[in-house]
Parts: structure tokens; sequence; C-alpha cells
């Protein structure tokens, strides 16, 4: 038995600037390191002791040239809760349609 082609969504994912990637951290109420654990970026020990993220800190920079990627971005809205038009959701293993789920928050 065939299962129907899977629906293909486009989705709008433009390449945030640092300051929209800080506004959407800070809205999130996440640190650097939280974010960047998150997201799958390396955490270093700072000179102080405590964790940080350098790539992190580079993508929220004004002065850096690096930006983080619309399709990763999209997914770190996703994953806060923050995106415009979608939410995230489990499927339901009887119907493999989406059920609610609240959006994951790793604090």
């Amino acid at each position: 038995m065939s299962q129907p082609p899977l629906s293909v969504m486009a989705l709008a994912m433009p390449v945030p600037t640092g300051e929209q990637l800080k506004a959407a951290r800070v809205a999130a109420g996440l640190s650097q390191a939280q974010a960047a654990e998150l997201m799958g970026y390396p955490l270093q020990t700072g000179s102080r002791g405590g964790v940080q993220s350098r790539t992190w800190q580079a993508l929220e920079s004004m002065t850096d040239e690096r930006n983080m990627q619309g399709p990763v971005f999209a997914m770190f809205l996703l994953l806060t809760g923050q995106h415009p038009d979608l939410v995230l959701a489990h499927r339901s293993p009887s119907t493999d349609a989406p059920t609610s789920a609240p959006a994951a928050n790793p604090q």
C-alpha cells in the first residue's frame, strides 16, 4: 500500500541580523550559552570560569561578518515558540496527525 506524497511547504527563511538574533534570544529568556547549546553550537569556558559560546557571540555581533543561516534561525524561532506562522507539534502515533504541544523550553 503506497502512501500519498508529502506536501511541500515553502517557508520564508531570511538571514537575521545580529540585532534580530539577540532580540529573539532575549525574548526567549536565554543566555548566549543556553541559546548556543539549544542550537548545537560549541561552548567554551570563559576567562572568568563561566560557560560561553564565541560562535553565538559572533553571530550577535554588529561588527562580525558572520550571520546565522535563515533555516537555522527559523528552527530557533520554532524551538523557542517565536515563529510568526508555525508551531512545533508532536505527531499522534495512531493518526500521524500533529497534536498541539508546548514549545520546548530549555531552561
